[in-house]
């Protein structure tokens, strides 16, 4: 899934040039480049789909030039995932109904990619052969109030990559609580990973969210031909806008989660960005080659290569620059980022945003 803006990574991610696309960590090689290169130690590259909008297909083709231009799946619409999920599903099973089908999204850390390859592994294993809606968890580390999380049925087995039947979802809790499902070892974060047969997915599409059925199965016919892209746009005007999550697997009943440790991320902060990134001696992260500190630490600064940027006195700060737009904002506020970016829309125009 390679279809978001990013929103909270602004000024460095944009309505044209979103975070998936980006060498955000300073690696030599985008967020999405880097899920591809992951998943082609899992599968073979002609089975490989990256979902994304319309208006991003030639950035995708950009970043992954050898992939299969058929494999990327353009999206007409922001409809969130339960479409994204939908339209992959029914193109693939045109194609092979008995496939087994892994859902992730594009700008995801994965530290510990054996560990990841080796989960990936187990969940297919599973369900190749079962009647069963998988997704991914991840043990908490902190009671963090960004996460979704998964409450599951306890069987006593405390093994990494057990498959456990899922009890709940709660979408992001308040302290409070998340501080109670901490303490109570049922609960992971939900990684927003998926893994199921196409069988399994479809008939839950068709049971809860028959309308989508409907509108993706009647495409049988139409993928992989040049009738597609007039389909999918008449497809999507007519879908609802709704998470895979809300839509199918807080409704399921047959949903099971494994709770797994390679060292995942949602990147979904900058904060977050924070932990990716080698800190100095004043545990500052910085991305740029020309920028230099005095008395700062705990600030996180991702700067052009070629500008030259002093910084003096500053304490757990945000400071990023990207193309016509500098950003200076404390670490402790950036849930505001997103108000920023709408203010900005506002009264300076889109091409700021």
């Amino acid at each position: 899934m390679a279809g978001g803006i990013g929103s909270r990574f602004w000024p460095m991610s944009r309505n044209a040039f979103p975070k998936q696309f980006l060498d955000i960590l300073g690696t030599g090689h985008t967020l999405l480049q880097q899920t591809y290169m992951r998943f082609l130690k899992i599968c073979p590259h002609e089975n490989i789909f990256i979902v994304t909008n319309e208006g991003y297909v030639d950035l995708v083709k950009l970043n992954l030039p050898d992939l299969p231009a058929s494999n990327i799946l353009g999206e007409p619409l922001r409809r969130n995932t339960a479409p994204c999920v939908a339209y992959a599903a029914y193109k693939i099973a045109s194609k092979n109904p008995d496939a087994n089908m892994v859902v992730a999204p594009s700008d995801h850390v994965i530290a510990k990619e054996n560990a990841f390859i080796e989960a990936i592994q187990k969940g297919l294993e599973f369900t190749k052969g079962s009647d069963a809606l998988l997704t991914l968890g991840i043990k908490p580390s902190r009671p963090d109030t960004g996460y979704g999380y998964i409450q599951f049925v306890d069987d006593g087995n405390k093994e990494t990559n057990h498959i456990l039947k899922v009890k709940t979802f709660t979408e992001k809790p308040n302290l409070e609580m998340a501080k109670f499902f901490l303490q109570t070892g049922e609960f992971v974060w939900n990684a927003g990973i998926f893994l199921w047969n196409l069988k399994s997915i479809t008939e839950a599409i068709k049971n809860y969210l028959p309308e989508m059925h409907h509108i993706f199965s009647e495409g049988a016919d139409k993928y992989y031909t040049e009738k597609e892209v007039d389909f999918i746009r008449n497809a999507y005007s007519q879908c609802t806008n709704i998470s895979i999550d809300f839509g199918v697997m807080e409704k399921a009943k047959n949903v099971y989660v494994m709770s797994a440790d390679f060292g995942w991320s949602d990147l979904g902060t900058y904060g977050s960005l924070y932990e990716h990134i080698k800190h100095d001696e004043s545990k500052n992260a910085v991305v740029g080659k020309n920028v230099m500190l005095y008395d700062s630490k705990n600030c996180i600064v991702n700067m052009p290569h070629e500008k030259l940027v002093v910084l003096q006195g500053l304490d757990d700060y945000i400071v990023v620059e990207a193309e016509n737009i500098l950003l200076v904002c404390k670490k402790q506020d950036e849930q505001q980022i997103r108000q920023f970016v709408n203010d900005v829309k506002v009264n300076k125009g889109e091409k700021f945003v």
